[in-house]
């Protein structure tokens, strides 16, 4: 068994070469990735009764991707989530950057790390891929030349490891994550509202009406936010709109328990129909949950499959949302004489 192949999957409108790599371990699981944006295109693991489905949305062809793409599958970066009015400043001196969430700059910015081509290089040792790239001085705004690089790992314990490094030669805001879209029932086999999820988080960042977090850090006991037990993502998601949650469902940012522990789990998903289990570690301080709100059936999907209302959630592990421009968080500055590395493992299984 081949456990690492690559193929062509397309072009660039700038008519740069776009492949599809693909990982497999011994038990069957499958996951393919694109050189464009280091996009998870399809991952495929087994129910409890042993059959396989793609359990991430995606695109069957590069053109959809090209054409729109809220992020599906895409690693994002140099700085994930928002940054208040598109600006921050370090050492006294104010960056401005893109525009492109409301009066907020989201996910990197107009061409983003998700909507580069990068260079892969397979490890067909350990089914993995090491995705790299050197983001220039100035892009999007951003200072610095930043050196990237993102490694894919399919592990015969059914983990998907991301390893996520970079330098840079001038300070800079660094905050990588992965933005799959999960359904354990499979893509397009509905809404996600029944999937059972904890999150190990006694609090969470409030946001103000544009979802830039305020600087508290408030508890989720008694609110819609609290996972810390079993439930249901949709038993209470409406509650969460009206109350807290800005974006008809959730979108927000939890506070990891034990920040500077290292690789500790962070959340657990369970689909009741298949049995499919998911756990997410990191060593990153926060997760932002997000729950689809935004898709509404215009988008087709792989094999020809619409991806209606909350037809997938994100589990983003990631540093808090406007970081840099709020000192009581924990710092996503990157200087030249330090390294950016983080982990992050989602784990597949079966009840």
């Amino acid at each position: 068994m081949q456990r690492v192949t690559i193929a062509p999957f397309g072009r660039t409108s700038d008519d740069i070469d776009v492949a599809v790599v693909t990982l497999r371990n011994r038990n069957g699981i499958e996951l393919e990735a694109l050189t464009y944006g280091a996009i998870i295109r399809s991952l495929r693991v087994p129910d409890r009764r042993g059959a396989l489905d793609d359990v991430v949305l995606g695109y069957d062809t590069l053109d959809e991707y090209l054409r729109r793409n809220p992020f599906l599958g895409a690693l994002v970066g140099r700085c994930a989530n928002r940054i208040a009015r598109g600006r921050f400043s370090i050492a006294g001196r104010e960056y401005p950057l893109a525009v492109n969430n409301g009066p907020n700059h989201l996910h990197g910015g107009v061409r983003g790390f998700d909507k580069v081509v990068w260079q892969a290089t397979p490890d067909a040792d350990s089914a993995g891929v090491v995705f790299g790239r050197t983001s220039p001085d100035g892009e999007e705004g951003y200072p610095g030349t930043l050196a990237a690089t993102v490694r894919y790992s399919l592990t015969d314990e059914n983990e998907l490891v991301i390893d996520y490094t970079a330098v840079t030669d001038r300070a800079t805001p660094v905050n990588l994550t992965q933005h799959s879209y999960f359904n354990l029932a499979g893509h397009g086999a509905g809404d996600i509202l029944d999937h059972i999820l904890t999150i190990d988080a006694d609090r969470y960042t409030p946001v103000d009406p544009s979802q830039i977090p305020t600087g508290a850090l408030a508890p989720v006991e008694g609110t819609p936010l609290d996972f810390r037990r079993p439930t249901a993502i949709g038993s209470r998601i409406q509650q969460a709109h009206e109350q807290i949650v800005i974006g008809e469902g959730y979108d927000q940012n939890f506070v990891l328990n034990g920040d500077g522990a290292g690789l500790r789990v962070a959340a657990r998903v369970v689909e009741p129909r298949s049995g499919r289990t998911l756990e997410v570690a990191t060593t990153q301080p926060g997760l932002q949950l997000y729950s689809g709100n935004r898709l509404d059936g215009s988008i087709i999907g792989k094999d020809g499959r619409p991806y209606i209302r909350r037809a997938g959630f994100c589990l983003e592990t990631q540093h808090f949302p406007d970081s840099p421009n709020q000192p009581s968080f924990p710092s996503v500055i990157l200087e030249p004489e330090q390294e950016y590395r983080h982990r992050t493992v989602f784990t597949f299984g079966s009840s």
